[in-house]
C-alpha cells in the first residue's frame, strides 16, 4: 500500500510539472503573438524632448487622420551601427522594416517638365525603399512609361539619385533625415511594393532630423501619402 501511495504521489508531481511547463509555453507564445499583432506604436513611448520638427510633423499627421505612428530619438552613431542594432534601437520587427526616402530626378525629362505639378510625369519623385533592398531604376522607368500611356517616349525617363543639395532644397530635410511628411515641395511618392507586403505592417523611415526616426502603419501611410505602389527593388 505504501508503495502504491508513493507511486501516486510521484504521478501527481509529474502531472503538476507537466501542467507548469504547458502554462509557461502558452504564456510565452501568447506574449509573442501579442507583440506581433498589437499596434507597434504602443511600444514607442514619448521622446525625451519633442523638437519643433517632431511637433510639426505630428500635427500634420494627426490633422490628416493618421493615428498609428510614432517618433523615436536615436543615438548620434546610429548610421555607424549594423541593421540589427538599428532594428533593436527602434523596436522594429525585422531589419526589412527599416526603410528610407530617396529623392530621385528624371534626368531625361522633356524641357517643359521642370517641377512636380504633374504627379504622373514629375521631374522628381520620393522613393521609399527598404535598406536591405536594392533600388531598380529600370523598373521605375518602365512603370512611369506605362503610367503615361506610352505618350512620352521611354528614353525620356531616366531616374537617378538627386544631388544632396537638390534633395534638401525640395524637401527641407538634410541627408539621412528625409521623410515624406511636411516636405517643402509636394513631391509625388513611390512606395516599393515589398514594403506593402511586410508583416507586421508597420515600418520605419527618416523623421525629419538625422537622429529622429518615424514609424507608421503601412495602410495609414498609403492613405496619407497616396503613393504609387511599384515593384522597384531587387
Amino acid at each position: 500500500m505504501e508503495a502504491l501511495a508513493e507511486l501516486e504521489r510521484v504521478q501527481v508531481r509529474i502531472l503538476e510539472r507537466t501542467s507548469s511547463l504547458e502554462l509557461s509555453y502558452l504564456s510565452d507564445n501568447l506574449s509573442s503573438s501579442l507583440s506581433v499583432s498589437s499596434p507597434p506604436a504602443a511600444n514607442c513611448g514619448a521622446t525625451a524632448e519633442v523638437s519643433e520638427t517632431e511637433a510639426r510633423l505630428s500635427a500634420i499627421l494627426k490633422s490628416s487622420g493618421v493615428r498609428d505612428f510614432c517618433f523615436k530619438r536615436v543615438p548620434g552613431d546610429y548610421y555607424d551601427r549594423t541593421f540589427e542594432e538599428r532594428r533593436d534601437l527602434l523596436g522594429a520587427h525585422s531589419i526589412d522594416h527599416l526603410c528610407k526616402s530617396i529623392v530621385m530626378v528624371n534626368t531625361q525629362a522633356p524641357a517643359n517638365i521642370t517641377d512636380c505639378s504633374d504627379r504622373n510625369n514629375s521631374k522628381y519623385y520620393v522613393v521609399v525603399v527598404q535598406y536591405t533592398a536594392r533600388l531598380n531604376a529600370e523598373s521605375l522607368k518602365n512603370y512611369l512609361y506605362l503610367l503615361n500611356g506610352g505618350k512620352v517616349p521611354k528614353k525620356k525617363f531616366n531616374m537617378r539619385l538627386a544631388p544632396e543639395e537638390t534633395s534638401q532644397m525640395l524637401t527641407g530635410f538634410e541627408h539621412n533625415a528625409v521623410t515624406c511628411i511636411g516636405m517643402k515641395t509636394e513631391i509625388p511618392v513611390i512606395l516599393d511594393e515589398a514594403i506593402v507586403k511586410l508583416y507586421p505592417d508597420f515600418f520605419w523611415l527618416g523623421g525629419g532630423e538625422v537622429d529622429l526616426k518615424f514609424g507608421i502603419r503601412t495602410s495609414e501611410f498609403i492613405d496619407f501619402a497616396r503613393p504609387f505602389i511599384v515593384s522597384c527593388s531587387n
